[in-house]
């Protein structure tokens, strides 16, 4: 499978103009005939402007995923959306099934070739440090997976990479790869490059973290999207200016990496 990592300039509440920018990227994804691609955390607002998450809030048939289910189908490929504020008395008056009736999350859809939603997450560790998501933000229960391409597909966003036993449940569901998108800033360059490492070493399955760049008041996203193989190998990566970052993946390395160095099955 070629996955395809979508890293876009992310403007401060500019919504309009970001969501071209995710529409762009998916064209252009498909054009390198990727498979799969992923796109930022809050692609749509941008992480750091909170001021504007609520009066841009939608439900899980708004625009953004309404446009981005029409072009997954017309370019036949597989797009986590990942991720919106959700507002969940839109999503739960539409009749989807929320975690609570009010509220907004931090949320990613995954939708397959045709556009069909196979998936749902809310991000589960909201950020507190120097940070107004877990006060504004409602957190996720579910952990789902998907199968795509041969893959089964887990979920995560940006912060939750910092708890490993997320990783493991899904580990534990089936997963072989995780896909995460995030909206890391300077300066913690390094954490960003240790911790989804970490996460594919200890898990041996593929992890792909897609990051955003861009410029808010207080912060600076790093970019370096970068996919890791189930031994922490870097497959590809890039560096702090738009780009889309592809690479190769196959579910036979996850069942040969397992095979040969079984540490999932040494656990006590």
């Amino acid at each position: 499978m070629k996955l395809g990592l979508a890293q876009i300039t992310v403007e401060p509440g500019a919504v309009a103009a970001n969501r071209r920018r995710a529409t762009e990227a998916v064209e252009r994804a498909a054009d390198a005939d990727c498979d799969l691609v992923v796109l930022p955390e809050l692609f749509t607002v941008g992480y750091f402007a909170f001021e504007a998450y609520q009066r841009n809030a939608e439900g899980l048939d708004g625009g953004t995923v309404t446009a981005l289910r029409s072009v997954a189908a017309e370019r036949d490929i597989g797009i986590l959306a990942g991720s919106f504020v959700e507002d969940l008395e839109l999503s739960a008056a539409a009749g989807h099934d929320v975690p609570e009736s009010e509220g907004l999350a931090n949320t990613s859809v995954f939708l397959d070739r045709e556009g069909t939603r196979k998936a749902v997450y809310r991000k589960h560790h909201l950020f507190g440090y120097d940070s107004a998501e877990s006060d504004l933000l409602v957190a996720g229960e579910s952990l789902p997976t998907v199968e795509f391409g041969g893959f089964t597909v887990g979920v995560t966003t940006c912060y939750d990479l910092r708890f490993p036993e997320l990783y493991r449940r899904l580990v534990e569901a089936g997963a072989t790869l995780v896909v995460v998108p995030s909206a890391w800033p300077y300066p913690r360059v390094e954490h960003w490059q240790l911790l989804p490492r970490a996460r594919a070493v200890e898990n041996q399955c593929y992890v792909a973290a897609a990051n955003g760049v861009g410029r808010f008041d207080d912060a600076e996203l790093l970019g370096r999207s970068t996919v890791y193989d189930p031994w922490g190998t870097t497959l590809a990566s890039s560096d702090d200016d738009p780009a889309l970052v592809t690479a190769d993946i196959r579910p036979e390395t996850v069942a040969d990496v397992r095979e040969e160095f079984p540490a999932l099955a040494d656990r006590r």
